[in-house]
C-alpha cells in the first residue's frame, strides 16, 4: 500500500469549500485534474470522474462514494482489485478563520510498487487540484 497526498490553506469557510467540491456539475469550470464528473455523491452511489493526468493522459474513472458529509469527507473508492486499487479522499478542517484540506489517496494492489514515478505525478496533480479549488472559493 502507498498513500499520496496534498494539503492546502484556503481562506474561506469549510461550509463555501464543501460547496464547490461537491458540485460534480462545475467540475469543468475550475477542477484540472477532474474536468468531467457526474454522478450522486451519496453513499453506495456510483460516480464517473474523467481524469487528466500531468502527461495529458485521460482516463475515466467509475468510482462507488464512501463517504459524502461535511464532517467524514468526500471518499471515493476504484480500481481493479488486486491489481491496483484506490480510495481518493478529500477532508476539510475548520481552523484559522478558514479551512484545511487534506487530499490523499491510499493505494493497493501489485502493481503499486511498480508505479513509484506514475504516483508522484498523481501527487502533483493533487497539489495543483487544491490550488484550483483555494482560487475558487476565494475569490467567491
Amino acid at each position: 500500500m502507498r498513500t499520496v497526498s496534498a494539503a492546502i490553506d484556503i481562506a474561506a469557510a469549510p461550509a463555501q469549500v464543501w460547496a464547490i467540491l461537491t458540485d460534480l456539475a462545475a467540475y469543468p469550470q475550475w477542477n484540472p485534474l477532474f474536468p468531467q464528473a457526474s454522478g450522486e455523491l451519496a453513499v453506495g452511489a456510483r460516480i464517473t470522474l474523467r481524469a487528466v493526468q500531468p502527461s495529458g493522459r485521460a482516463m475515466t474513472i467509475r468510482a462507488r462514494v464512501r463517504a459524502a458529509d461535511p464532517a467524514g469527507g468526500l471518499r471515493w473508492a476504484a480500481g481493479l482489485p488486486g491489481i491496483i486499487s484506490g480510495e481518493h479522499s478529500f477532508t476539510l478542517a475548520a481552523g484559522g478563520g478558514g479551512t484545511r484540506l487534506v487530499q490523499s489517496e491510499t493505494f493497493s494492489g501489485v502493481l503499486v510498487p511498480f508505479s513509484r514515478r506514475t504516483l508522484t505525478a498523481v501527487q502533483a496533480s493533487y497539489a495543483e487540484l487544491n490550488l484550483a479549488l483555494k482560487a475558487r472559493a476565494e475569490s467567491r
